[in-house]
C-alpha cells in the first residue's frame, strides 16, 4: 500500500507537470528503484569473498540499522562459498538469507535493490554492468578494469544509468585525505614536482590460498562463468582463487595496491590520467609458480602544459611491515600521508636561495586532521576507519541519490593508470595513452592481453 501510494503521488505529479506516462515506464522492476526515505534498503552480496567478510560486512554492520539497509542475498558460483554465505549472513542478520547460484539468478529474481562486489579482479567492471542492467545500485571493489574495453564498456553503460555506484577507494572518504586534497587544490602547496609511493610487504601467504585451492573442485563451482569475457582456458583451482598472481586474471601489485594510491594523485592534482609509463621488476624471490610480479618499480610522468611531474610506485613482497607510503613533493617542502603533515622538509631555505638571488620557499608545518586516520591495507581489517566512512557514504548517496565520494570516473581514470603499468610491465616498452580512442598504446599499438 506505501508503495502503490508514493507511485501514484509521484505519476499524478508527473502527469500534473505535462510528463506524458508510458506503460513501459512503470515496470515492477523500475518501480522496485524507487527508493522512498523510509523504505529498506535490500542488499545483495556479489561473491562471498575474503574481503566482504573481513571489511565489507563489519563496516556495513556500522551502519545499517540507523540507514535502514538490510542483506537479503548472497550469489557466489562456487557452491562451499555460497552455502557458507547463508549460513554465516543468517547468524549475523538473524533472518533468512537466499543463495543464488549466479549473478542472473539473482538480478531475474529483483529481490535486491544494491549491491556489494567484492569477486575477482578482473570481474569489478564487468559484475558492475551486470548490476547496473540488473537496476541495482552499487559498491564496487578495485581494481574497476583490467583492461581499457572493459573500462570503457563500464563506463559508457553506468553513465547511462540513474544507478549509485561507488568505487571502492576509500581514500576518498577520509579526512585526512580531503585535507590534503584541499591542501593542494586550494594553491597553497604549490606546484606538485614530484610523488613517491610505496607498499612493501614480507608475507609468503599473501595471495595465496592453498588450504582452500586443494578444496576446490570443477563440479561445485561453473568455471565458465568465472572466465567471463576472458579467453577460455581449462580449469585451474590456483587461478580461481590465487587469481592477484595470474594475468589475465589480475594486474597484481598495480590493480591490488596501486590503485589506490594512483587514485590520489588524480584527486589532488586534477589530472586524469599518466602522459607515460615505464616499469622494471619480477618475480625475484617466490618461485611458485606465480606469474605477476613480487618486485616492481613504475614510473610515470603526470601533467600538461608547462607543469610536468614525476610519480614512482614501488612495492616488493619479500621485505615490509605493509605501511603504505604516499609522499609529495613541492619546492617549498612536502606533504606527507604516512604522518599526515605537511613540512617544509627538503623546502628551499634562504641559504639556498640566496645564491641565486632567489627568494626562500618554504612550507608552514600543519597537521592535515586532528585525528589521523590509518591506512589499513590487509584484506581482513575487521572494518577499518576509511572504508566504514566509504561504505556509509555510499549507502547515504544510495538515499539521497547524490554521487559518491569515488564515483565511477574516479575507477575508469584510476584504471587507466593501473592498465598501463601493467602493459609496460608485459611488453617491457613505454606505455602512453591516446585521448581520441581512449586506448593504452605500446609500441605504436593497443595494449592487449
Amino acid at each position: 500500500m506505501k508503495k502503490t501510494r508514493r507511485l501514484f503521488i509521484k505519476q499524478s505529479a508527473m502527469a500534473g507537470a505535462g510528463i506524458m506516462l508510458s506503460k513501459v515506464a512503470w515496470t515492477a522492476k523500475s518501480y522496485n528503484n524507487i527508493i522512498g526515505a523510509n523504505d529498506r534498503v535490500r542488499v545483495g552480496v556479489i561473491g562471498f569473498s575474503d574481503r566482504f567478510r573481513g571489511s565489507h560486512l563489519p563496516c556495513f554492520m556500522n551502519h545499517y540499522k540507523e540507514l535502514n539497509f538490510d542483506i537479503v542475498a548472497v550469489s557466489d558460483i562456487w557452491k562451499k562459498r555460497r552455502e557458507e554465505g547463508v549460513t554465516f549472513l543468517k547468524d549475523k542478520m538473524q533472518h533468512n538469507i537466499i543463495g543464488y547460484r549466479n549473478n542472473e539468478d539473482l538480478y531475474n529474481a529483483e529481490t535486491v535493490d544494491a549491491v556489494l562486489i567484492s569477486t575477482a579482479d578482473f570481474q569489478h567492471a564487468l559484475h558492475a554492468i551486470e548490476a547496473v542492467k540488473g537496476g541495482c545500485d552499487a559498491y564496487v571493489e578495485k581494481p574497476f578494469a583490467e583492461t581499457m574495453e572493459d573500462n570503457r564498456n563500464a563506463l559508457r553503460i553506468i553513465k547511462s544509468s540513474d544507478r549509485i555506484i561507488q568505487i571502492g577507494s576509500q581514500r576518498r572518504s577520509g579526512q585526512n585525505y580531503k585535507a590534503a586534497a584541499n591542501f593542494i587544490q586550494q594553491g597553497k602547496f604549490g606546484d606538485i614536482t614530484m610523488v613517491e609511493l610505496t607498499w612493501n610487504v614480507n608475507q609468503p601467504g599473501r595471495w595465496r590460498r592453498p588450504a582452500l585451492v586443494a578444496q576446490l573442485k570443477e563440479e561445485d563451482t561453473d568455471w565458465r562463468r568465472f572466465i567471463m569475457n576472458r579467453p577460455f582456458e581449462n580449469f585451474d583451482a590456483r587461478k580461481y582463487l590465487e587469481y592477484r598472481l595470474f594475468w589475465p586474471y589480475s594486474s597484481g601489485m598495480p590493480g591490488q595496491w596501486m590503485s589506490h594510491q594512483i587514485d590520489t594523485v588524480h584527486w589532488f592534482s586534477g589530472l586524469k590520467h599518466p602522459i607515460s609509463v615505464v616499469a622494471n621488476g619480477g618475480v625475484y624471490f617466490w618461485k611458485d609458480g606465480r606469474k605477476n610480479w613480487d618486485t616492481t618499480t613504475a614510473v610515470f610522468e603526470y601533467g600538461k602544459d608547462d607543469h610536468q611531474f614525476q610519480v614512482v610506485f614501488s612495492s616488493r613482497m619479500h621485505n615490509g611491515d605493509e605501511t603504505p607510503a604516499e609522499i609529495y613533493y613541492a619546492n617549498g617542502g612536502e606533504l606527507n600521508l604516512i604522518t599526515n603533515k605537511i613540512s617544509p622538509k627538503g623546502g628551499l631555505t634562504a641559504n639556498m636561495a640566496a645564491a641565486m638571488n632567489m627568494k626562500p620557499n618554504l612550507l608552514p608545518e600543519i597537521n592535515l586532521s586532528d585525528v589521523a586516520e590509518k591506512v589499513v591495507a590487509s584484506a581482513n581489517t575487521g572494518g577499518d576507519v576509511l572504508t566504514s566512512n566509504h561504505i556509509r557514504n555510499w549507502m547515504e548517496c544510495v538515499r539521497s541519490r547524490k554521487q559518491p565520494n569515488a564515483p565511477v570516473e574516479a575507477g575508469y581514470y584510476h584504471s587507466i593508470a593501473t592498465i598501463m603499468a601493467n602493459a609496460a610491465v608485459r611488453t617491457g616498452y613505454k606505455a602512453t595513452f591516446d585521448e581520441a580512442t581512449q586506448e593504452v598504446m605500446v609500441n605504436g599499438k593497443p595494449f592487449k592481453y
